[in-house]
C-alpha cells in the first residue's frame, strides 16, 4: 500500500472544538480511517493511504467549517461525518447546518442533524400527511413539534393538537389519582417537555388556556373535524387499525398531520395488529401522503443509543433467520413423511 501525506492549514483556535477534549475526536478519525493526524501550531499533517487521507481531509474540513459557524461539536457530529465520508457525502453536513427550523427559548437552534432528518423536515413542508417512522432517538417527534410551533407562530394554522394513544409501556399502572387531565398527563409528558423547551412554560400555559394548544389522548379525537390545525400523533405504533383510520379521517381543510412511530417498540397486546403497520401498507403511493423511514444512522442521542438500536436490530434479524430455518426444516420433514406414507 502506497503511503500518502497531506499537509493543510488549520487554525489553532478551533483545534479544541474539532479534535475534542484530550484529542478524542482526532483519535476517532485516526482509528476509523486508519490514518495518522499530526497537528503542530497551524498545520495539520495527514498520513495514510491516498483514499483514507482524502476522506480524513474531507471530514476535518467539514468539522472545521461547522466550528467556524459557532457549533459546539459532539461525538455524534464526528461519527456522522465519518459515516458520510464513506460514501463521499460529507459536504451534506454544511447544508444541514443552515437548515434551521426555529430556536428554543434558550436560543438554541433546532435543525435536522442528519440527511434522513433533513428529508423528513422537507417532506413535512411539502405534504399534507407525513409518516415519520424510525428507531428511538431519530428526532421524529421533536422535529414534528418544531415544525408545528413554527407554523403556529407564523399564523399558518390556528392551533396545535398533540395526541398519542394512552397505553402502558409493558407494565400495569393501575388507577391513577386526580382529575382527567392528571390521569392522562403521564402518557403525554414527552410532548409537554418539547413544548416547554421550544415555547417556554408561560407561553405554553397561556395558549393551552385559550384552547390554541391541545394535548389529549387519541381516544378524544373521535367525532371531531380538525380544520386549520397542525396535528401530531405520537407513538402511532400503539394504535389499532380502527384508531388509525379514525384519526386520519379527522383531518380537515388547512390542516397538516404528522404521524410518528417506532415499529420495534409496540406495547399492544400479543397478536394485536398495529394501525401504523396497516396505514403504511394501505396508504403507500397516495399523493400528498409522505412516508419517511429513518434509520439507525439518524439517531442523534448519545452514541450508545445508536449501538443499542443496532444490537437489537441485529438480534431480531438473527431470530427471524432461525425462525425461517426451523419452518423450512419442519416443512421438509413434513414432505418427507408424506412421501414415505405414499
Amino acid at each position: 500500500m502506497n503511503i500518502s501525506e497531506i499537509e493543510v492549514s488549520f487554525p489553532a483556535a478551533h483545534a479544541g472544538n474539532v479534535f475534542g477534549q484530550f484529542d478524542v475526536n482526532m483519535k476517532k478519525i485516526e482509528k476509523t480511517l486508519r490514518v495518522t493526524l499530526i497537528f503542530r501550531e497551524d498545520k495539520l499533517k495527514i498520513i495514510g493511504s491516498e483514499n483514507a487521507c482524502r476522506q480524513a481531509k474531507d471530514v476535518v474540513d467539514e468539522l472545521l467549517l461547522l466550528s467556524e459557524r459557532g457549533n459546539l461539536l459532539s461525538e455524534q457530529d464526528v461519527n456522522y461525518a465519518l459515516a458520510l465520508a464513506a460514501s463521499d457525502r460529507v459536504s451534506a453536513m454544511t447544508e444541514l447546518d443552515s437548515d434551521i427550523i426555529c430556536h428554543t427559548v434558550m436560543g438554541k437552534p433546532v435543525k435536522p442533524k442528519t440527511v434522513g432528518q433533513q428529508n423528513y423536515v422537507k417532506m413535512i413542508s411539502d405534504k399534507m400527511i407525513v409518516f415519520g417512522v424510525g428507531p428511538a432517538g431519530t428526532g421524529k417527534t421533536y422535529l414534528a413539534m418544531a415544525k408545528a410551533i413554527t407554523a403556529f407562530k407564523a399564523n399558518e394554522v390556528n392551533r396545535i393538537i398533540l395526541t398519542r394513544p394512552a397505553i402502558e409501556a409493558g407494565e400495569k399502572l393501575g388507577f391513577l389519582p386526580g382529575d382527567l387531565q392528571s390521569k392522562v398527563d403521564p402518557y403525554l409528558r414527552p410532548l409537554y417537555d418539547a413544548l416547554y423547551e421550544m415555547m417556554g412554560a408561560e407561553t405554553f400555559q397561556k395558549n393551552m388556556e385559550k384552547g390554541l394548544i391541545e394535548v389529549a389522548p387519541l381516544a378524544y379525537m373521535r367525532g371531531r373535524t380538525l380544520d386549520n390545525a397542525y396535528v401530531v400523533l405520537d407513538e402511532a405504533q400503539n394504535t389499532t387499525p380502527a384508531q388509525m383510520k379514525m384519526f386520519l379521517t379527522r383531518i380537515g381543510f388547512g390542516s397538516k398531520a404528522i404521524i410518528t412511530g417506532d415499529m420495534t417498540q409496540k406495547d399492544l397486546p400479543d397478536g394485536a395488529r398495529s394501525g401504523l403497520d396497516d396505514a403504511l401498507r394501505v396508504l403507500r403511493g397516495i399523493d400528498d401522503i409522505g412516508i419517511c423511514m429513518l434509520t439507525n444512522q439518524d439517531v442523534v442521542r448519545h452514541p450508545l443509543v445508536q449501538k443499542i438500536v443496532t444490537a437489537y436490530d441485529e438480534d431480531e434479524k438473527r431470530r427471524q433467520a432461525r425462525s425461517k430455518a426451523r419452518a423450512a426444516a419442519a416443512g421438509k420433514e413434513k414432505r418427507s413423511v408424506i412421501r414415505r406414507k405414499n
